[in-house]
């Protein structure tokens, strides 16, 4: 699904000595708007058409089925929008504003029987608040340049987001996928503004992974199939948001008590010692989401986890497989607290309570983690 989307008659030609003020100006404003980063780029990806169409043809999207279509649109954003010219790239941290210098230490060592929700997921959608503030910088624009085309994303839409903003200097491409920069790690979300205005863009930063496979080492079910191949089929944040059935046997496991996205690629990122706080307060933690117990979070009836997942990325995986997830989880927990008794009987306990679901799927994942006690 696309977002906001403008078109109105170009205006005239900038003339050359306005153009890098026009420039200084946007990425003064897009800072104003809440943007660690901005910058620009033109539209030409067939440097990474080929790698495209072999993620593909390997089937490493899984049930994604979007990511197949729309054709070259994906990587040719002037056949997206047409008149596309330049795309202004943005980078926004979502590390919450309160996260003290810790916190990749306690985010490795989570209790047995505590919720670990992806970081970027504990506050309000991204989705809501860079599509917002992306709008806000578009309509700026115009006030300074007068009537012109855009269209404006955000992880929406056929928008090969990571190639862009690699192409726009944001950073570079690291080994698990997800873009890497030397001021602030990988913990940000990404945007774009597709414009038919053509600004100067700014050069490609180089590489600084090295010999590091940290990422590829530490993923819990060996996912990262090559440096900057994941086969999202075997991806925890896969298999937990995107993936609508069963779960494999096979993962259940390594998920651990992962009920939301997976983080470990990053925490053990050594470029992440460098990441961010937010410049908004939009990704501060809501219901305790960086500390809740499972069974807690598996009592929440259909109303209310649509109540309170309200304005969350979270609410649209829905209440059946939130209860899947929870369930692997908390079978997980099982295998590890055989020794504490009343833990033990606690986790059973709320097992039980969803063991007659009405949902096949909350039935079998369920009776699968009571086989783990």
């Amino acid at each position: 699904m696309s977002d906001v989307v403008q078109s109105v008659p170009t205006g005239s030609p900038l003339a050359p000595d306005n153009v890098q003020d026009l420039v200084r100006q946007i990425k003064q404003l897009g800072k104003r708007a809440g943007f660690a980063d901005v910058r620009i780029s033109d539209v030409d990806l067939s440097a990474v058409e080929a790698r495209y169409h072999a993620w593909i043809e390997a089937g490493y999207h899984g049930e994604m089925a979007y990511m197949e279509s729309h054709g070259s649109k994906r990587y040719r954003p002037d056949e997206l929008v047409p008149g596309t010219v330049r795309v202004i790239s943005v980078r926004m941290d979502y590390l919450p504003k309160a996260t003290e210098p810790s916190w990749r230490e306690t985010e490795k060592s989570h209790a047995a029987d505590t919720a670990v929700i992806s970081i970027y997921a504990r506050g309000r959608d991204y989705h809501k608040v860079l599509r917002q503030r992306l709008q806000q910088l578009a309509d700026q624009i115009a006030a300074l340049v007068g009537p012109y085309s855009y269209r404006v994303f955000t992880d929406s839409a056929p928008v090969m987001e990571v190639a862009l903003a690699e192409k726009a200097g944001l950073g570079w491409r690291g080994k698990h996928s997800l873009l890497l920069t030397r001021e602030a790690g990988s913990l940000f979300f990404l945007g774009e503004i597709l414009v038919d205005i053509p600004l100067p863009v700014d050069p490609p930063t180089s590489e600084h992974c090295g010999q590091c496979t940290k990422c590829m080492d530490v993923c819990p079910t060996q996912a990262i199939v090559a440096p900057y191949q994941v086969d999202a089929r075997r991806c925890i944040s896969y298999l937990t948001i995107e993936l609508h059935g069963s779960i494999p046997i096979e993962f259940r496991e390594a998920i651990g008590n992962r009920v939301y996205g997976c983080d470990d690629c990053q925490l053990y990122c050594p470029w992440n010692k460098f990441a961010q706080a937010a410049e908004v307060d939009d990704f501060d933690v809501r219901y305790g989401l960086d500390r809740s117990r499972m069974v807690h979070l598996f009592s929440w009836d259909e109303e209310t986890f649509l109540r309170k997942m309200e304005g969350s990325a979270i609410r649209r995986i829905g209440h059946e497989r939130w209860l899947r997830n929870l369930a692997v989880g908390i079978g997980n927990a099982l295998a590890l607290v055989k020794e504490n008794e009343v833990l033990k009987q606690e986790l059973i306990a709320a097992l039980q309570t969803r063991i007659d679901h009405p949902s096949d799927i909350v039935r079998e994942h369920v009776q699968w983690a009571l086989s783990r006690a």
